[in-house]
């Protein structure tokens, strides 16, 4: 391996501007021998000299060194004329730098014959770059000690950045382009110089190389505080540097751990401890991107889904940028990043937020910089200005939530223009990152958007990786790792998937999977044909866990998924973050969605989170994803949901899209939906009451109500508009029915005998088990109850109907009502364990209960008065009011088989537990074998269903039914089953 280094120190100036200098030909020197002895590189000194004692070479501090010269020396180093070009060429400059302004500037590295008076400067930094451009030479490292006359240079102008032929380059300045550099009259070298000899001392690092990376890190660390500040740039991979020769091998570097999965799934690799191990084939984007930052303030990164952009952005660009190794002085920027989101202004003023603030004062906080960014861009500068940083970096990942999530036509325009003034009136302390699917360009050019498209203009495209990123980024993972991979399904992976520009997630989901079938610690061929190559492992995968559910939770997937989809408008379909809460309707309950949610995270399917800061428990609350968009393009089963179900799809989330405007603005009247809005919603409330989230009901009925209201005033009446608003308005079930014109058995008799249509009925069931329930949220208990009984007794008699005529009916509207009993009982249950059975609890849980007993001469008609203590309570529960009041229909203190319905099982469950609970497992429904209880002597040998019920026919059998059997005694339920 050939290294070359130039090594210049001119100390000596002709020109009576240029004082001649102390420092240079002693930091050359010194940068010299390093090199020589621990760098292994042929290092040309100029200006040399000889010393004639020992015939070895030197910088000469008094010889001039010429413009000529230094011009020849520079193109012998970087385009050297031999068939054989070295891998490694170091350029160190020490001296005065200069500065000519002839309507631009441009900076110069004096040479002794430099005489601005005659406009000869010396080297131009801008043919330096071009020098470098057109280099050969593979590895390029320029180190610049200079500007010590106090002219401002810009060294930028010789960094050629990520242009040419160079891999790898190392870029470093005395100063930036505002500073000047200074000699310490105390030490003998100059405060770069001196500090960059301190970090090529390979002592530091007696088992490896000292590398431009690990350099620079000592810099950054070694130079706080001094008034020199360097200017680095770094670009590619590691440049061996320096070293001990005396060398062990080095250790490995790999984490040895085969539980560790270095791939991440349909996820994007994301800037923490972990992921940036593991994240590679992307290091010249993310050299490009940040060549972009060091260029202007602006910086927009454009690609297909699934080309990578948030994992370029995070994992690669923020992370270098917070490591500060490749770009000088970026680890002490401030960074914010940010998804737009629904309302991208509100999510704007949280990144400003400081951490680990109390409720309060995170509340004036928020409250503080929602004020300021009303002000728009002049809002959004104070924000920027008031960090310590010397640069603040607004990062806004999935840019095209701008366009595909916020509704608000005001709030996104004035987004955008907050964000480019601001990046125009502070770019010196303002940078702004943006990324976006490129399909949402053809947003930004609508007129309203011009300045965003000219800015946008000059963006960086996300292009699919070549053959060699992507080795890179299937091998060099499981390395970290000490993971095995087979060279031929490295080799079909990449010929896969080359060309695809939206696969990447596709490839690491199919490697994670490839993980977690390992065999042997190495990633098989045979297996990624069994999961069905790039193409089919997803599918299959998320079909698998589709199909292992049972209906119920099929459909609740459905469901979760087409929530989670915001379809596209001209564009591709996309995901959308929601709140884990609007996924629950009367349908899918909070306790269904939570258990499917977190199968579908545990398979990496969908992603959840928090909104609000740790340690705000009050504020923070869940958030659900899909896990990558790959998802909803490549899951067959997902498509077609989506293509089902489009129309309706795009009618339900425009009705939500109102009634969160409306619940925005504190329910203003104004904000109802009329006319063919309405008619369309009624229709949607109609047929899918039960997958409507509560809010968007409540809007419909708030819309209906307004309606009627409006009629009323007007003395209009129109019949059919009566009958939503009719159950609306307070009216009861069978109030309802009569409504719509009909009695409830005659209304399904006239349907059952059409033929296979679904009875009206399953309609008014559904609106009045939502009915009930929000009966019982507002806390009236008796009136839920009621509801609720209204509805299990309904049901009972169109399932009696359904036997008489089975053939009549179709299997998904029998589906439909076993829905709405099984709903109505768990609703039912829920209210009862909330408000009656603590009473109970709390009797029985006494450390001496007063079980009761059945008063002597009681009569039925006694009711409750029949018995004392917890029997007493027990009866309440049941059969009193408040309570269930089961026996509603004759009211005569006994149970019939029409009225033992009223009882949900879960209830009965719970109170059979509590008893066997208080007596040792001795008393409750039934006894150990029968339905006598022997051992039960709190009861005298009696058990509840004998105690409390005058017939107990209707009641065993009910209980059976229950299984709360004698039979099922030694499988109940245990406590978290029962009573929560």
């Amino acid at each position: 391996m050939s290294r070359d280094a130039l090594v210049v120190g001119i100390n000596t100036y002709k020109y009576e501007g240029l004082s001649n200098l102390q420092a240079p030909a002693s930091d050359a020197e010194a940068i010299a021998q390093l090199l020589e002895k621990h760098g292994d590189f042929k290092v040309w000194r100029l200006p040399e000299a000889i010393n004639q004692e020992s015939g070895s070479s030197y910088i000469g501090g008094k010889i001039k060194v010429t413009l000529a010269q230094l011009e020849d020396s520079l193109i012998k180093l970087f385009n050297p004329q031999a068939k054989s070009v070295p891998d490694t060429a170091l350029f160190y400059f020490s001296g005065h730098g200069l500065r000519r302004t002839l309507g631009i500037q441009e900076g110069f590295l004096a040479t002794s014959d430099s005489y601005p008076e005659a406009r000869f400067y010396g080297l131009s930094l801008q043919g330096l770059r071009r020098l470098l451009q057109e280099s050969p030479i593979k590895q390029q490292i320029v180190w610049l000690d200079c500007c010590h006359s106090g002219e401002l240079l810009n060294m930028n102008e010789a960094d050629p950045g990520d242009q040419g032929q160079a891999r790898d380059r190392c870029f470093i300045t005395a100063s930036r382009e505002f500073e000047k550099a200074y000699e310490d009259i105390s030490e003998p070298y100059s405060v770069l110089t001196k500090v960059l000899l301190e970090g090529l001392d390979p002592s530091r690092y007696p088992e490896r190389w000292v590398t431009n990376y690990s350099l620079v890190d000592f810099l950054n660390q070694h130079l706080k505080g001094v008034p020199q500040c360097p200017t680095f740039h770094n670009f590619g991979e590691p440049i061996n540097l320096t070293r001990t020769w005396e060398i062990k091998p080095a250790e490995s570097t790999s984490e040895n751990n085969s539980a560790i999965c270095p791939y991440k799934g349909l996820e994007y690799f994301d800037c923490n401890e972990e992921d940036p191990k593991y994240f590679f084939g992307r290091e010249k984007l993310t050299d490009r991107l940040i060549v972009k930052m060091r260029q202007c303030n602006f910086l927009a990164i454009l690609g297909a889904s699934g080309s990578g952009k948030s994992s370029v952005l995070r994992a690669g660009l923020l992370h270098q940028l917070k490591l500060g190794q490749k770009l000088g002085g970026s680890q002490q920027w401030q960074f914010y990043l940010m998804l737009p989101g629904e309302h991208p202004l509100q999510n704007l003023a949280k990144v400003f937020l400081e951490p680990d603030l109390t409720q309060v004062e995170r509340a004036e906080q928020l409250k503080k910089a929602q004020e300021l960014l009303t002000e728009g861009a002049n809002g959004l500068c104070h924000l920027v200005q008031a960090s310590d940083a010397p640069r603040v970096v607004l990062i806004i990942d999935q840019f095209e939530e701008v366009f595909s999530l916020c509704k608000n036509e005001v709030d996104r325009q004035k987004f955008i223009e907050c964000l480019l003034g601001a990046s125009e009136q502070v770019k010196d302390q303002l940078s702004l990152i943006i990324s976006m699917r490129a399909d949402f360009f053809s947003k930004c050019l609508e007129s309203e958007y011009s300045s965003l498209t000219d800015k946008i203009k000059d963006n960086l495209m996300v292009e699919p990786m070549t053959q060699e990123e992507l080795r890179r980024a299937i091998t060099l993972p499981a390395q970290r790792v000490n993971l095995g991979i087979e060279p031929e399904l490295v080799e079909q992976m990449v010929q896969d998937v080359k060309g695809s520009p939206g696969s990447l997630p596709l490839l690491q989901d199919t490697l994670t999977e490839l993980w977690k079938n390992i065999n042997d610690n190495t990633l098989e061929l045979g297996t990624y044909a069994q999961l069905g190559g790039i193409s089919g492992t997803l599918n299959q995968r998320a079909n698998k866990v589709y199909e292992d559910f049972d209906t119920r939770r099929q459909e609740a997937t459905k469901h979760i998924f087409l929530y989670l989809t915001q379809l596209g408008e001209g564009t591709e379909d996309t995901r959308r973050r929601v709140l884990k809460q609007d996924l629950v309707t009367p349908k899918y309950q909070e306790t269904l969605i939570d258990e499917v949610v977190q199968k579908l995270a545990d398979e990496k399917l969908v992603v959840t989170s928090f909104l609000g800061e740790k340690g705000l428990e009050a504020e923070r609350v869940a958030v659900v994803d899909v896990a990558h968009e790959a998802l909803i393009r490549h899951w067959g089963k997902l498509r077609e949901w989506l293509d089902e179900n489009r129309v309706l799809l795009q009618k339900q989330k425009r009705i939500a899209d109102y009634a969160r405007i409306w619940q925005e603005n504190q329910y203003q009247s104004d904000l109802l939906l009329r006319g063919n809005l309405l008619l369309e919603a009624e229709d949607i409330f109609i047929k899918y009451t039960d997958e409507l989230p509560e809010q968007v009901q409540k809007f419909v009925i708030a819309s209906v109500e307004e309606r009627v209201q409006q009629q009323q005033r007007a003395k209009v009446t129109i019949g059919a508009m009566a009958v939503l608003a009719a159950f609306v308005l307070g009216l009861g079930l069978y109030s309802y029915v009569q409504a719509l014109g009909l009695h409830f058995e005659e209304q399904y008799n006239k349907l059952i005998t059409g033929g296979s249509a679904e009875p009206e009925q399953l309609k008014v069931l559904s609106k009045a088990l939502q009915k009930a329930k929000w009966e019982a949220k507002k806390g009236a208990d008796t009136t839920a109850i009621k509801t609720y009984k209204e509805i299990l007794r309904a049901a009972q008699n169109i399932e009696e109907s359904i036997q008489e005529i089975p053939n009549k009916f179709s299997d998904n509207a029998q589906k439909k009502i076993e829905d709405i009993q099984e709903d109505t009982e768990i609703s039912l249950a829920k209210l009862v364990k909330e408000h009656y059975i603590p009473a109970l609890e709390k009797e029985l849980n006494k450390p001496k209960p007063d079980f009761g007993i059945l008063k002597p001469g009681a009569k039925l008609s006694d009711f409750e008065n029949q018995f004392t203590g917890a029997l007493k309570t027990t009866y309440e529960v049941l059969m009193g009011s408040p309570g269930l009041a089961a026996d509603s229909i004759y009211k005569n203190g006994s149970l019939d088989s029409n009225e033992v319905i009223f009882l949900p099982c879960q209830t009965l469950k719970t109170i059979d537990y509590l008893w066997r609970q208080a007596t040792n497992g001795n008393c409750g429904f039934h006894g150990e074998d029968s339905w006598l209880a022997p051992n039960c002597q709190e009861l005298k040998g009696e058990t509840l269903t004998f105690i409390l019920f005058e017939s107990e026919k209707p009641i065993r059998k009910h209980l059976q039914n229950c299984e709360i059997t004698p039979s099922s005694h030694s499988t109940l339920p245990s406590n978290s089953n029962i009573c929560s």
